[in-house]
């Protein structure tokens, strides 16, 4: 759910965010950074394929009954199919599978299983644990006409909507669409995303040292692009020196298919290693959001980088690079599956927290009874406070301990 904030429409540069560029748009408020990402890309062309293959996909085109759900009268408990009250004499039986075509007279029955279908006259169904046999006679207490018995479209009438264009595919839903007749779905493919991990200062095994920090987002960032639903289909790892590598490494590669977007991590903000910016400029590119007013991760922007092909900065430091993954990759990536910018649910927060003047501030939370609590560890570069918690909550500007605010669910 949205909530507007006086920081929604904040457009003074932050500090740090370099001198005024007139192709660059001013900073924004954190809830407008996200309704602007997902609103910047067309879906990806729609694909069919088989139901095997679709989960974690999207849905292209809205799914409908194709038949009555169920298709006949069914009975929902093993017993007896009855006519009319009892006593009842046993005409036969029907097992799940087959269809007894005789027709029942009043205090007329036959044996029948779960999910077989009901006889013609019938007008109730018996539990067997209800019921007494005595040859071929049952007899038993039936509480009303239709007991233990689906109709035959009650779930669902013939060519009735039951799942819209735009949701996300799991398992039910597959499950659900198999039920419906469909062997195949319209759907969105994944999202293909290019990760540039940039810094001279970076080390890829081991413990940090002596200058040297270990990089914690290219192993975190795929991860991450999977669970919102990308396809992370390469990782590269670039230092700062000698300039000229960023700018190589943005090309789109023969062997990767042209990515949709290419995610840069490092290289955000006005530094003198710092070439993003200077390289988009250079490139002319669409400028759709450039520092976000949160902390952590206000220097982290977005723009279009060719024909439906998109570029997403991140701050370096790894708690940063998350929120700003959650704040702009998360709804891009959205947008481009064709999903709608999902409404963040509120709930309140409580724990020591600074909120920042005139900012989103964002922090990791745990659930604690029906609040969640601030969980400490959540400094810029430092990632202890996000694993161990359930939610990211936007704290808005005047924000007061207790207080309902946003949350991103993040288990």
């Amino acid at each position: 759910m949205t909530v507007r904030t006086p920081a929604m429409n904040r457009t003074a540069p932050l500090h740090g965010a370099g001198p005024a560029d007139p192709h660059r748009p001013a900073p924004v408020a954190w809830e407008r950074a996200r309704v602007l990402a997902h609103a910047a890309p067309q879906p990806l062309a729609a694909r069919r394929v088989p139901l095997s293959r679709a989960a974690g996909l999207t849905l292209a085109a809205e799914i409908r009954s194709c038949v009555a759900l169920p298709a006949f009268d069914t009975a929902a408990m093993d017993g007896y199919a009855v006519a009319g009250p009892g006593p009842w004499q046993l005409r036969g039986q029907v097992r799940a599978g087959t269809v007894w075509k005789g027709t029942l007279a009043p205090r007329e029955a036959v044996e029948i299983s779960t999910g077989a279908q009901l006889p013609v006259g019938a007008s109730a169904v018996l539990p067997v644990e209800l019921a007494v046999r005595d040859g071929a006679t049952v007899s038993g207490t039936v509480s009303s006409t239709g007991t233990h018995i689906r109709r035959a479209g009650e779930d669902a009438p013939a060519g009735s909507p039951l799942a819209p264009t735009g949701t996300r595919i799991g398992p039910a839903l597959i499950g659900l669409a198999a039920t419906c007749g469909y062997d195949t779905l319209s759907v969105r493919p994944r999202p293909r995303v290019r990760i540039l991990v940039t810094g001279e200062e970076l080390t890829h095994s081991g413990a940090s040292g002596a200058g040297r920090v270990r990089d914690a987002l290219g192993p975190l960032l795929p991860i991450l692009v999977a669970e919102l639903g990308g396809e992370a289909c390469a990782v590269r790892h670039l230092p700062d020196r000698p300039t000229g590598l960023l700018a190589t490494a943005m090309q789109p590669p023969d062997d990767d298919g042209d990515a949709e977007v290419v995610v840069v991590t490092g290289s955000t903000s006005v530094g003198v290693t710092d070439q993003l910016r200077q390289l988009l400029r250079a490139r002319s590119a669409q400028w759709i959001i450039d520092t976000v007013a949160c902390r952590p991760g206000h220097p982290q922007l977005l723009a279009g980088i060719g024909a439906g092909r998109w570029l997403v900065g991140l701050p370096g430091n790894p708690f940063a690079a998350l929120v700003a993954a959650y704040t702009l990759l998360a709804p891009l990536l959205a947008g481009l599956s064709g999903q709608r910018l999902p409404e963040l649910p509120l709930a309140p927060v409580t724990g020591d927290a600074r909120p920042a003047p005139g900012l989103t501030r964002v922090v990791p939370v745990a659930w604690e009874g029906g609040a969640a609590r601030v969980v400490g560890g959540h400094r810029a570069a430092f990632l202890r406070g996000a694993a161990l918690g359930d939610a990211l909550a936007a704290l808005p500007p005047g924000w007061v301990d207790g207080t309902p605010v946003p949350l991103i669910l993040t288990r």
